[in-house]
Parts: C-alpha cells; structure tokens; sequence
C-alpha cells in the first residue's frame, strides 16, 4: 500500500495504492498525497498530472475511518493550517489535473475530484458525499466546491442526503467530462494529458489560474488581470517560440520560460 508516483514526458501519474481497502486514506497515504502533490507543483518537469486509484473498483473511498476511529486530531492541529496540505483542502496548484475514476469515488475521493480539471469515468464509477451519514460533512472543499459545479438543487441532494449518483448521472450534471470504457480509462487521460503537456507550460498554468481566480473577482477586476497577465506573458520565449513554429510549420518546442 502506498501512494505510487511515475513520470513521463512531463506527465505525473499519481496513484492511490491501496486497493484491499478501496483505495481509503489513512493518515500516512494522506500525508503521501500530499508530498505527490508538492512534487507536481514544483518539479519544473511536470506539466501535468494524472490521479487515479488501484484496480479496477475504487478510485478512493476518502478517509478510512477505522483507522481514525479513537485518534481525534488535537485541537492544536486546527492552527497547522499548511501541514499535509492537499489538492483538494487548499494546495495551490496550477498545472492542470486530471481525474481517472475507476469505481467508487466516495467522500474524500468525492472532494478530491471537485479539486481537479478534467474527469473521465469507467461506466462502473459511483460518486457520493455521504459524510451526513456518518454524523460530519463532505470536508477538505465539499462544502465549498460542489454547488459551483452542479446545478444548486443537485449539489444539495448530494450533500444533504448522502445518496450516490451513477457515471451516467454524473456527466449528464457535468460532473465528469465524459465516460471511458475501463479498460481504456487510463489511456484516454494520458490522451487529454498529452495534449496540454504539448502547450505552453506557463500559459497552462495562467490560464488555470485565471480562470479559478475569476470567481472571486470582479469581470472588470479580472479582464484587467488578464490583459496584464498577457502583456507579461508575450516577453516570454515560449511566446516567441509559438508563432516561429507555426510559421515554420513545425511542432513548438515550449520549455516554459
């Protein structure tokens, strides 16, 4: 069991590694999430990254609560508000991310999916916040994610009675991009991933941000942003390297600076 990490041509794959337990995180696959997730942000050879779980029937459960379960957190923890920190509870990262959901995609799998940019689904994914079940709520951004990503009355369905939603269901809300047959679930993410490896890193990475910071501004506020963010990006060589490609008829060769 562990939290596996590989890298190829600029494409991290990150892998939940635990599926006797259906992929559930204990408090040492949390705290290995988090060190994946620092990688991507900070390895200049990254440009994207993949997330997905082990075997064919869980993506992850979130939380395994049996090992939770009589070892509360202190109260002191509250205040160590960038320990372990993840995805989906605040780490600032913005490289694209994209989900394989491959089965059940329960809880904090349910919150770490919100936190990523393109889904893709095996037929057999589920997907519930059943955290009211259990007495507690859809936490790390289930509450703050969900009702931007679905329509109002949908999200609080999910949130308010527990109950899960087929892949079918989730892509006709837009929950997921699309659905994959499983076995060629994998492969169509490394598509999609190839094809934002092979653009310019720092406008990816721009244009993410923008684009999440956007619901927090102002159009005025971010329209001005964005035209500052441009003019700063044109003194970039990959700005330059761009059109001589396209003139050249050659495929651009960005190294993102």
């Amino acid at each position: 069991m562990s939290i596996d990490f590989e890298l190829t041509d600029g494409i991290a794959t990150i892998t939940i590694n635990r599926p006797e337990r259906m992929n559930a995180m204990d408090a040492e696959h949390y705290s290995g999430l988090s060190d994946a997730w620092k990688r991507v942000r900070d390895d200049d050879d990254i440009r994207v990254a993949i997330v997905t779980g082990a075997g064919e029937k869980s993506f992850t459960a979130g939380a395994d609560i049996k090992s939770f379960i009589g070892k509360p957190p202190g109260i002191e923890e509250m205040w160590l508000t960038q320990k372990d920190q993840l995805l989906n509870r605040g780490l600032e990262l913005w490289k694209p991310v994209i989900s394989a959901v491959n089965g059940y995609c329960l809880g904090g799998g349910m919150t770490l999916l919100l936190a990523t940019d393109i889904r893709l689904a095996a037929p057999h994914a589920t997907f519930s916040l059943a955290e009211v079940k259990r007495g507690v709520i859809a936490g790390n951004g289930g509450t703050q994610r969900i009702l931007s990503q679905v329509p109002y009355a949908i999200g609080m369905e999910l949130l308010l009675t527990g109950d899960g939603i087929d892949a079918e269901t989730a892509a006709r809300w837009g929950l997921v991009n699309r659905i994959v047959a499983a076995d060629e679930l994998m492969e169509a993410a490394r598509e999609v991933a190839k094809k934002i490896a092979a653009n310019a890193p720092l406008a990816t990475q721009a244009a993410k941000e923008l684009a999440i910071r956007s619901r927090d501004m102002p159009l005025s506020t971010g329209l001005r942003v964005e035209q500052m963010w441009n003019r700063m990006l044109q003194f970039s060589d990959d700005a330059r390297e761009g059109p001589a490609a396209f003139a050249e008829k050659r495929p651009p060769e960005f190294r993102g600076r």
